[in-house]
């Protein structure tokens, strides 16, 4: 016989009178809640799981995998200490940070995803710590990290650069092998063919190329048809070339200039801009153009912007066929004289200047090049060179342009304005001198100063390749490092091992997902379920977060991500004993679940910005390893927040309010209570 109590009553009666009035608002606020979820839902599975949407048949959306850190992926985990032995003691913060910055301008323009690049310093000692996931090769991370360019400037000073006897004789000598070599190269190429070497085919061949000329003028001379091997070695400042005539055809050739400009998705950009500022630059350029500007004019004008995305020049006689297909076809449909429709390729925006046309025979050829020792190979020399002061140091940018005159690829300089002021002194101080330019300690260059220049630009030539001007650009941009760095310790994670643990960790979360929710519904039952659902969605918001945001997972994310999910149990086990005790003291399902919310709020507030507080702490002191843990433990802790009081109530007043499962004992509380008024 269920005991009555007065007070109870008259509760009871309020919350039924309450519910009366509000019953229809109360059932749609629940329906409209669950439907949100819903959406939540399948708006996170698409985004964390694209695999399972895209299995079913369901428009494909794009699969992007999460960004994994160096104990996942595997890579190479560097240290190295800086030498602060000149650099005063006021100074050395400062010069560290300027290590941490050149290394991470290095490392990003070699393309490498998500570098870690930190500082320490302790006892005097000043350390740098880099992390490189993905790159398994520890020497060629070491080369992107220590290989550091040294441009300098020098002048002339005691000519001590001819050769002596005996170095004259050791370079002789040394030639006289390398063409013994490139001679058996040529007898077993006429016996085997290109087996064993790595021939370059050359399909469209012109007769006033610097290497590929001589080749040709031997044909000539010496009549070698079509399918036969040159009958001797042609020798150019470029190496021994062993070569095989392919044969000859009616072609033509393009005398032209170009004007290129680079932008972001392309590959190569040395400093790329938006897509839709390169496409407004290369129209204007190309109006310039058509009004009748000057192709130097309109070049100088719009290499000073302060980018490194255009390029312009003359790319002299070129053979139709040669370039690629879109340009090809833009420069053909180009009358003598006009300019070419603006073209797009893998490198950006192009528009040509066809200056003449002409025909002329195509030769193919194959050919492999074996190296030739010059002097400088054997006896590099820098005696004879006197510092300016002039270097890297004064460095602003640097760009891959064409000569105007040979097309040759060139690296043009712009100096900051003391390099301005050294490189105008220093040019009016040597007219009709040679002034050297150094690169790595050798000379690439020597020209001779016609007047002097100011404006504070200067082109470095060489016998550069398109891609070795674009590197050289690349690595002057990156900056020298300001104080020398040495390596102490090279560690690499292989790919099996961070698979290894990636599969390890996740078997870990899932194991202890499955434990905690048996726990929960044996406990809390129905509404221990509907945590477990929550908990779901939970989960997979967090995941949906990381891809989002760019969040690189590591072993130390992955705990921080357990943790967190703790903690969203933690504020599910607190509203479902306030839940409870409501239940008990005899409130009504509808009235204990807002009552228990209410009740457990300022606990879950309270614990989780004391726990944000610390990760705060962690993130802001600690190394990259706990830096990933408090990113994930803090993203979870804010989600764990909305899950417990957003998806864990509505859940609740969906299953009370709309499908009317209102026992109390499905909620934890006691089959005698809702017997009792």
């Amino acid at each position: 016989m269920p005991r009555y109590n007065h007070r109870r009553f008259q509760r009871a009666q309020r919350e039924r009178r309450q519910a009366g009035s509000s019953g229809i608002s109360a059932r749609a606020r629940s329906i409209w809640g669950a439907g949100l979820v819903l959406v939540l839902l399948v708006v996170s599975l698409g985004v964390a799981v694209p695999q399972a949407w895209n299995r079913v048949g369901l428009p494909g959306l794009m699969e992007e995998p999460f960004k994994l850190g160096l104990d996942l992926q595997g890579g190479t985990h560097l240290v190295y200490e800086a030498n602060m032995s000149e650099i005063p003691v006021a100074d050395r913060d400062d010069a560290l940070q300027g290590v941490r910055d050149v290394i991470e301008r290095r490392v990003n323009a070699f393309g490498v995803s998500e570098p870690v690049v930190q500082t320490t310093q302790s006892g005097g000692t000043y350390r740098v710590i880099i992390e490189l996931a993905g790159v398994l090769d520890v020497n060629e991370a070491i080369r992107l990290i220590g290989e550091t360019p040294i441009l300098e400037f020098k002048e002339p000073g005691a000519d001590d650069t001819a050769l002596s006897e005996d170095k004259a004789a050791e370079l002789a000598a040394k030639q006289t092998e390398d063409r013994a070599v490139a001679d058996r190269a040529l007898l077993e190429i006429q016996t085997n063919g290109f087996d064993g070497y790595d021939p370059q085919t050359i399909e469209r061949a012109s007769e006033e190329d610097v290497i590929l000329g001589p080749i040709i003028q031997v044909v000539k001379d010496r009549g070698v048809r079509a399918g036969e091997v040159v009958p001797l070695v042609v020798e150019t400042p470029f190496g021994l070339h062993v070569a095989r005539y392919d044969g000859v055809s009616d072609g033509v050739e393009w005398k032209l200039r170009e004007a290129a400009i680079c932008f972001e998705g392309k590959s190569e950009c040395a400093d790329p801009i938006p897509a839709i500022e390169g496409s407004l630059q290369i129209n204007k350029i190309r109006d310039a153009l058509l009004d009748g500007e000057a192709f130097e004019d309109v070049g100088n004008r719009y290499a000073g912007k302060p980018f490194a995305s255009f390029t312009y020049g003359q790319v002299g006689w070129t053979a139709q066929g040669t370039l690629p297909p879109a340009l090809d076809l833009a420069v053909s449909a180009t009358e003598v004289g006009g300019i070419s429709d603006i073209v797009e390729s893998e490198r950006g925006y192009h528009v040509f200047l066809k200056e003449d046309e002409r025909s002329a025979p195509a030769h193919a050829l194959t050919i492999a090049t074996l190296p030739l020792t010059s002097a400088q190979d054997l006896f590099p020399h820098t005696a004879g060179w006197l510092n300016t002061g002039l270097s890297g140091k004064q460095l602003k940018s640097a760009t891959i342009q064409f000569d105007p005159n040979t097309g040759q690829p060139s690296v043009g300089l712009q100096f900051d304005r003391e390099g301005d002021e050294l490189f105008g002194e220093l040019t009016g101080r040597l007219v009709g001198e040679q002034i050297g330019i150094f690169l790595d300690g050798e000379v690439i260059s020597a020209p001779v100063v016609q007047s002097a220049i100011y404006g504070g630009q200067a082109v470095i030539t060489g016998d550069f390749t398109v891609d070795e001007a674009k590197l050289l650009a690349q690595r002057l941009n990156a900056g020298a490092l300001p104080v020398s760095i040495s390596l102490l310790s090279q560690q690499t994670v292989g790919p099996t091992l961070g698979s290894i643990s990636l599969s390890r960790s996740r078997n870990a979360g899932l194991i202890g997902f499955a434990l905690v929710g048996l726990f929960m519904i044996l406990y809390y039952r129905l509404a221990g379920l509907l945590s477990v659902f929550a908990l779901v969605l939970y989960a997979l918001l967090n995941l949906s977060v990381y891809k989002l945001f760019g969040v690189t997972l590591t072993l130390a994310g992955i705990a921080g991500f357990i943790l967190s999910l703790g903690m969203a149990v933690d504020a599910n086990v607190l509203i479902f004993e306030r839940l409870k005790e409501e239940l008990r003291a005899g409130r009504g399902l509808s009235s204990a679940i807002e009552e228990g919310f209410r009740r457990a709020w300022t606990s879950i507030r309270d614990g989780n910005v004391t726990t944000l507080i610390a990760a705060f702490i962690l993130f802001t002191f600690a190394s990259s390893f706990v830096k990933g843990f408090a990113v994930t433990l803090s993203i979870g802790v804010l989600l764990s927040m909305f899950s417990a009081i957003t998806i864990t109530r509505t859940f609740l007043r969906f299953s009370s309010d709309t499908l009317k499962m209102k026992a109390p004992w499905l909620y934890g509380g006691n089959k005698r209570s809702q017997d009792t008024v």
